[in-house]
C-alpha cells in the first residue's frame, strides 16, 4: 500500500476482510455524497452504463448490476433499466425501443412453460418474441407476458399484468392490465 501499510499475508481472511468493507464502506460513502442512494455491492463496483454497454444496448442506455438478461434482448437508446429486472429474450428474441423506462422489479418474457408443465413435459414450452416500443414507461412490478406488443408512449401502471397487445399512446393497470 502506498502509505507504507503492508498487506496481511494471504491466510489471514480477518484482516482481507477489514480491507475489503474498509474499501466497499468508502465506495458507499461515495455513492452517498454523490447521488444520495444506498445500492447494492453490485452497483458500487460496477457503471450502470457499462453495464448496458456489455450487452450492446444503445447509447445512453444504463442499467442496474442485478438486472437479469436472457438470450436475445435488445434495447434502444436512453433508456432506463431499473433494479431487479429480468428481461428474457430467450424465446424468440425481446426488443426494448428508445427513451423507455423499466421500473423497479419489471419481468418482461418470450416464453413459458405453463403447457409443459401442466402436462408432464408431453407438451413443449411455448415461445414468442416481445416488443416494448419508443417512450414506454413500465411502472413497478410489472410482468409482460410473452408474444406481447407494447405501442409507443403507452404507461403501463405499478403492479400490471400484461397478456395482451397494448395500443400506442395508451394508459392500462391493473391485473390483467387494462384501459382505464
Amino acid at each position: 500500500m502506498s502509505n507504507g501499510t503492508r498487506f496481511p499475508t494471504p491466510g489471514d481472511t480477518d484482516a482481507w476482510l477489514v480491507i475489503i468493507r474498509q474499501f466497499l464502506n468508502a465506495l458507499a460513502r461515495r455513492k452517498k455524497d454523490r447521488f444520495n442512494r444506498r445500492v447494492s455491492i453490485g452497483d458500487l463496483l460496477t457503471d450502470r452504463a457499462d453495464n448496458a454497454a456489455m450487452y450492446g444496448f444503445g447509447e445512453g442506455t444504463t442499467m442496474y448490476d442485478n438486472v437479469l438478461v436472457l438470450g436475445d434482448v435488445r434495447v434502444g437508446r436512453h433508456t432506463w433499466i431499473g433494479p431487479g429486472c429480468i428481461l428474457d429474450g430467450s424465446g424468440g428474441g425481446l426488443e426494448i425501443g428508445d427513451w423507455c423506462s423499466i421500473s423497479a422489479g419489471v419481468q418482461i418474457y418470450t416464453h413459458h412453460t405453463v403447457r409443459r408443465s401442466v402436462s408432464l413435459g408431453v407438451e413443449p414450452v411455448d415461445y414468442a418474441s416481445t416488443k416494448i416500443g419508443n417512450g414506454v414507461y413500465l411502472g413497478p412490478n410489472t410482468i409482460v407476458q410473452m408474444g406481447v406488443e407494447i405501442g409507443d408512449q403507452a404507461v403501463v401502471g405499478a403492479n400490471s399484468l400484461v397478456n395482451r397487445n397494448v395500443p400506442p399512446q395508451t394508459k392500462v393497470f391493473g391485473a390483467p392490465a387494462r384501459v382505464r
